[in-house]
């Protein structure tokens, strides 16, 4: 247990966004794919996620780690099924948002959910990490009572209320950890890919990668970080973490640029040269390669949360 108190102490946890939905019209999106870490709360009608469509019914929380390609269908009755594309392109069609006075008196299908980052050292995306699949939250006072503040203090811009988000959300990652150590979910995962946050030179690999995500990040430049043979390096940084060092550099690219289509009014061309793309066309494929869409509309999706 003491290993997991020190890597909850290392998390870096950053509130993103806070949205409660009405649904317009039941719709399934077959790719549905976020870098942030998502959590959703039914408050009418139900959910279903994954191949095997799991049910998440009232009063319960779908968690669905950063990096997870999932299929999800909102509302009751026959679905329209939608990709990632396509339902960001016409997302008005099926999906209201609702002011947070107006949650307890719509008798609607409706839903909450809060996005966010939790990245040990400030580096990894915790949840992604650990590998494993979205899981249903259920009977948890705490998490639920975090949830409800956030979303409360989101829609008030009143004295504090960043503080008191991040406060909250901090809880929230913590007890959403809690409930993965207690209920023993993923234990093989946890045990297994939580261990290389131990290693110093993979920890210092992890920070240089973050700090010069638009320069050299070969494997002899990661090498010589790590202080190992260039030949060693990429066998050494997938035999603890999973994945070989390019893929993750490209994760890590691509997660940098999404914030930046969310944040900055910089070009696509900026933006790809800004996370180490110098070729723009590439980037744009492989952007749409991992998200389902184009970078563009990615912007555009920011843009139309707010409908």
């Amino acid at each position: 247990m003491e290993d997991y108190n020190k890597i909850i102490e290392s998390l870096a946890v950053h509130f993103k966004k806070a949205r409660n939905i009405k649904i317009l019209q039941p719709i399934t999106i077959e790719n549905y794919y976020d870098v942030e870490n998502t959590i959703i709360m039914v408050n009418e009608g139900e959910l279903r996620y994954g191949k095997e469509k799991n049910l998440v019914q009232k009063g319960e929380i779908l968690f669905i780690p950063g990096g997870k390609n999932v299929s999800i269908t909102y509302g009751l009755g026959p679905s329209i099924s939608l990709s990632n594309d396509d339902f960001i392109s016409k997302r008005e069609l099926y999906f209201k948002s609702l002011p947070w006075h107006e949650i307890g008196s719509e008798k609607d299908e409706n839903f909450s959910y809060i996005s966010f980052d939790a990245k040990v050292f400030d580096s990894v995306n915790f949840f992604s990490s650990l590998d494993i699949p979205p899981f249903i939250i259920t009977d948890n006072y705490k998490i639920k009572h975090a949830f409800q503040s956030i979303l409360e203090e989101s829609s008030n811009n009143i004295a504090g209320h960043e503080r008191v988000i991040k406060l909250f959300t901090d809880i929230m990652v913590v007890e959403a950890i809690r409930f993965i150590l207690n209920n023993r979910l993923f234990v093989e995962q946890l045990a297994t890919n939580s261990t290389y946050f131990k290693d110093p030179r993979l920890i210092d690999i992890f920070a240089y990668i973050k700090e010069n995500l638009e320069g050299d990040l070969s494997n002899k430049k990661l090498a010589s970080v790590a202080n190992v043979s260039e030949d060693y390096v990429g066998q050494y940084f997938k035999m603890l973490t999973g994945i070989n060092p390019q893929d993750y550099i490209e994760y890590q690219r691509m997660e940098k640029a999404v914030n930046l289509l969310r944040t900055s009014k910089k070009s696509i061309r900026e933006i790809g040269r800004d996370v180490g793309y110098k070729d723009t066309a590439y980037f744009c494929r492989r952007f749409k390669m991992m998200f389902g869409i184009p970078a563009g509309k990615m912007r555009r999706r920011e843009s139309l949360m707010n409908i």
